[in-house]
């Protein structure tokens, strides 16, 4: 009897994944790259409404398989101004009333869980103003590899757990670039 149980749950457990739409994890801050962030001593910066905001749009659909990848904060748009948001606090610069505003647009978001390696690319385009003059606009692009499998049952949980690495590497090239330290230098 046991014998015939296990191969079922194991089967109910692919299916789950398959099938079931799931939360990309928690963003975790590059603290080390917030160091030298910190360490340029920015101005107080506030944050425009990441775009788009749209949860149908494209860039806020993350197909994992069958498996849809949701975003806690209702898009992946609003994912990315909650990291950053959590990073410029982390570092005592965020005011959301500051005359130095960041605002962010979503370009590309994707996952791709391949057959033995997958890849995640995000393109965002960051535009910078202070005082409604414009500082600086640049598209950065961030790619991460990781582990994956032609089984859904490894490579769903990867893909999933693959994204807030991929957000993290992509603030690590705006928070790094030189033109992005100057725009929100006081």
């Amino acid at each position: 009897m046991r014998s015939l149980l296990l191969p079922g749950a194991l089967a109910a457990a692919v299916l789950a994944t398959g099938c079931a739409p799931l939360l990309a994890p928690p963003y975790a801050a590059d603290y080390e790259t917030l160091d030298k962030l910190e360490a340029t001593r920015p101005g107080p910066v506030a944050l425009a409404k990441a775009q788009p905001t749209d949860a149908e749009d494209k860039v806020n659909t993350v197909r994992l398989r069958s498996a849809r990848l949701l975003s806690p904060s209702g898009s992946f748009a609003q994912y990315l101004q909650d990291a950053m948001m959590r990073d410029l606090s982390e570092i005592s610069v965020y005011d959301p009333k500051a005359p130095t505003r960041i605002a962010a647009r979503v370009l590309a978001n994707e996952i791709d869980l391949g057959v033995i390696n997958g890849t995640g690319r995000m393109d965002v385009e960051i535009t910078v103003t202070r005082d409604a003059t414009q500082r600086l606009r640049k598209t950065y692009r961030a790619e991460t590899a990781f582990d994956s499998s032609y089984a859904s049952i490894v490579a769903v949980p990867a893909g999933q757990a693959a994204y807030p690495r991929l957000v993290r590497a992509l603030l690590r090239q705006v928070y790094a670039d030189p033109q992005f330290v100057a725009a929100i230098g006081r």
